[in-house]
């Protein structure tokens, strides 16, 4: 054998190994955008502070889908969980964007603005937003859809869309910040 290769091949395992300790602490894939020492997370139905009936479930289990497609977190019913996210819906409402010449709704905005707290075991918040360090923050989140009733859409389905996009803002948050 070549001196000059031994000399390669040592310095090659020399950097292989300095490679391999260097990266022992990180983590590859969807998990490392996730806190580690959350497993689990109890979600009760979101409080609904408006007349809209049933939109405290309806965005409650949005938000759990969100969960349990982007996270791994395993969602639980009970409150010993090792963290638990709650939301209040704060407004709910509609306005029309567009109108004809008659007044007719050509388009009507939905809109949906929820507060959430999400909280571990011990009452340390997990989500809050950058550069506000505050004790006790809650994520506002606020969406709309905008849909057209002569087209055959209804509040509804722009409801729905609204509370599918407010989940994955909702989600999106509970990422680590870097």
């Amino acid at each position: 054998m070549y001196p000059i290769a031994a000399k390669h091949i040592r310095w090659l395992a020399a950097m292989a190994l300095m490679a391999v300790a260097g990266c022992a602490s990180y983590q590859v894939g969807h998990q490392t955008l996730y806190r580690p020492d959350i497993q689990t997370i109890y979600v009760p139905v979101f409080e609904n502070e408006t007349y809209r009936r049933n939109l405290g479930e309806q965005v409650t289990e949005a938000v759990i889908k969100e969960i349990q497609q982007r996270t791994p977190y395993q969602v639980v019913h009970t409150p010993d969980a090792d963290s638990t996210l709650t939301g209040r819906i704060v407004t709910e409402g509609k306005r029309v964007a567009a109108e004809n010449q008659f007044d007719d709704a050509r388009a009507v905005e939905a809109e949906i603005a929820v507060d959430v707290h999400w909280i571990d075991r011990g009452g340390n918040v997990l989500m809050q937003r950058a550069g506000m360090p505050v004790p006790y923050l809650s994520l506002s989140a606020t969406h709309s859809s905008t849909f057209s009733p002569e087209s055959g859409q209804s509040l509804a389905t722009a409801q729905q869309d609204t509370t599918r996009r407010l989940a994955r803002d909702i989600v999106g948050q509970m990422e680590i910040w870097w």
